[in-house]
């Protein structure tokens, strides 16, 4: 086993002690995350491989959450939940993902450094303050495990000959981790590509050398087969996004023109995030702005010493500091409002939200090229062996410090997972909530079903929504007002007259009802969303169950499909190796 498999895994250990010795940060995003964990481990246990529906969301009503939410991020909190106390489920991911960030890194910065300077590269990017802000403050943790990807994507497209598979990895490992990162990344190997494309054509013109199409057929390749590859998630979300408010994911102070650097809205907790993470943007791009800098002028010194290493290693020759200072330059662009027009227009760049999400890939920059300008000696072993843990110690401990969130009784994953357990709902995600119905309506202590001759009517005894009567309520709901009931799947009944059967289960085109094993296509209109049918008097049997529509079995085959083609690849490489 090679050092480096025993050593960043320490290393990573080290970055999430705070969390081990002081118990988990609840930041912006832990409850949400929290509940995905817990409502997909359940449903494991129940024998659904992939989820699609989360059932507590909506007050037990549910909501679509799986179909859009990228899968890998809580699959990965579902299987730690199932295997580990709740209690420690939180840290345990985080430790995973610096694991993964930190290999990523040293997979980089390996192809054009020291084995010395690439573990301390790995380390500094384990807990780079940017990291350490997603998992300490926003808790964001599909964003904090998509940054394990970036720097498998720069390799990619960075080395001298890029490989389909090189490529297809990384496209579909964000892709399946986060949208907002993935949308980014693909961008940013677009642009990568294109100004390697250009120089490319630029040289055949000059030496008479053959065109680039072999790099444009190899780049375009690798892109569309890692699109191809999570396709079973990607082609559902994206058609059926036209069933949900996906457009309440932007809203006024979620907004990329409200989250400019130093920006200001009418929010202020959301105006003190945002200070606190301009703060860290100007740190971070003077540092890569100075980093660069030294690394282009030390470029021309360096070059023809290095290119002869590389060669005679059988590495990738390393030229990459122009581009990673057109990364650069290009970040600090979009971090201000004067790139209105580009997060405007082009596709899906504003549902990043927030702009300063780009420190993903700055930071990643950062870290790479602090190692290329890494001392590369032997006699620079020991320090750098001794520097690795040191820094990873001190970031963390500074990062716990300036983000940590305080836990309220009711948020601790003890409490969460507890109130899971009986029969409590939690809120409804907004851009999760089908089209036709208003969350401001729904009513949070529902039975699983109910029979009326109203369609329009709420549950006898019911406590109606303050929202649906004071537009400005914006606080939670008392806990002992949530406790409410699932739709059951399968209901017998017996009806003197004909009524109305409303589920408190939010109706959504994929579900497929049956009323005595005949479908039922019409389903009744409520403000509230819940699915409601008209009865005729007399015996029924109502079966629900989830339907796989016809974009899903696609999904599913293009990425059976792509998976063969990415094996195929593999088995070329290797036979090209062997010939070699």
């Amino acid at each position: 086993m090679r050092r480096h498999h025993i050593l960043l895994p320490l290393a990573a250990l080290l970055a999430t002690l705070p969390l081990l010795l002081h118990g988990c940060s609840c930041g912006h995003d832990f409850g949400f995350h929290l509940q995905s964990w817990l409502e997909a481990a359940q449903q494991l246990r129940h024998g659904t491989l992939y989820p699609h529906w989360a059932w507590t969301a909506a007050y037990n009503a549910g909501e679509p959450r799986f179909v859009y939410y990228p899968p890998l991020s809580w699959m990965l909190g579902a299987l730690l939940t199932l295997l580990f106390p709740i209690s420690a489920t939180p840290a345990i991911y985080t430790w995973i993902a610096f694991t993964a960030a930190g290999f990523a890194m040293h997979h980089l910065a390996r192809q054009y450094t020291s084995p010395n300077a690439a573990l301390l590269a790995a380390a500094l990017y384990m807990a780079n303050p940017y990291m350490l802000f997603n998992a300490f403050e926003r808790t964001a943790y599909a964003e904090l495990l998509a940054a394990a990807w970036i720097p498998l994507l720069l390799l990619a497209v960075l080395r001298k000959h890029p490989t389909v598979q090189g490529i297809a990895i990384p496209v579909a490992l964000l892709w399946l981790t986060n949208a907002p990162a993935a949308v980014m990344a693909c961008y940013m190997l677009a642009l990568l590509a294109a100004v390697r494309l250009i120089a490319a054509y630029r040289v055949s013109k000059k030496t008479f050398s053959p065109k680039p199409f072999p790099l444009l057929l190899t780049i375009s390749t690798g892109t569309v087969l890692g699109l191809a590859l999570p396709a079973f998630y990607l082609v559902p979300a994206a058609y059926e996004r036209r069933y949900v408010q996906i457009a309440m994911a932007i809203i006024p102070n979620m907004r990329f023109e409200d989250n400019f650097l130093f920006g200001h809205t009418a929010d202020v907790p959301h105006n003190v995030v945002l200070h606190t993470i301009s703060l860290l943007a100007v740190v971070l791009l003077l540092l890569t702005l100075g980093t660069i800098a030294v690394l282009l002028y030390r470029a021309p010194k360096a070059g023809c010493a290095q290119e002869a290493r590389a060669s005679a290693s059988h590495q990738e020759p390393g030229t990459p500091g122009p581009y990673l200072a057109l990364l650069t330059v290009v970040i600090v662009f979009l971090l201000v409002p004067i790139s209105t027009p580009l997060w405007r227009y082009l596709p899906d760049l504003a549902f990043l939200q927030f702009p300063w999400r780009l420190l993903t890939i700055l930071s990643a920059v950062l870290v790479f090229a602090i190692a290329l300008l890494l001392p590369r000696g032997d006699r620079s072993r020991k320090p750098m062996l001794i520097a690795a843990p040191v820094c990873v110690l001190a970031l963390s401990l500074l990062g716990i410090t300036l983000y940590r969130q305080a836990c309220e009784a009711t948020g601790l994953p003890s409490a969460t997972a507890a109130l899971f357990s009986t029969h409590h709902g939690v809120p409804p995600t907004d851009e999760y909530t089908p089209n036709e119905a208003d969350n401001d309506v729904l009513r949070s202590n529902d039975p699983g079903y109910w029979l009326t001759p109203n369609p329009a009517a709420f549950a006898p005894g019911t406590i109606p929504n303050p929202a649906a009567t004071d537009p400005n309520f914006s606080g939670e709901l008392p806990v002992e007002q949530t406790v409410s009931a699932q739709a059951p799947r399968h209901l017998v009944l017996n009806l003197a007259q004909p009524e109305t059967l409303v589920l408190n289960l939010r109706d959504f085109p994929d579900w497929r009802l049956t009323r005595n094993g005949t479908e039922l296509p019409a389903h009744l209109q409520r403000d509230d969303g819940l699915l409601a049918i008209a009865l005729p008097s007399g015996p029924s049997t109502i079966d629900i169950a989830w339907h796989y529509t016809l974009d899903q079995q696609l999904g599913i085959a293009i990425s059976a499909c792509a998976l063969a083609l990415l094996g195929l690849t593999f088995l070329r490489s290797r036979k090209i190796k062997d010939c070699r």
